[in-house]
């Protein structure tokens, strides 16, 4: 993806891809296996550096991810 408002800060490239996780939050969520925090990454194309932002995750997620 190019985009002219994103500039890596280690080597200024402004060519990036996005992604998005998830990790459990706490004891219970731990125990039945229930992701519910969710991230986005933005990687630089060039050197690789990531930065992650946490992003709000939706109720039908979590139980999407209880039943699986």
């Amino acid at each position: 993806m190019d985009n002219v408002g994103y500039w890596c800060p280690k080597c200024k490239n402004n060519q990036y891809e996005t992604g998005v996780f998830r990790a459990a939050g706490g004891f219970w969520s731990k125990i039945f296996d229930i992701q519910s925090k969710k991230f986005t990454t933005v990687t630089c194309t060039r050197c690789r550096y990531t930065e992650i932002y946490q992003a709000d995750s939706s109720m039908l997620g979590n139980i999407f991810d209880f039943f699986t």
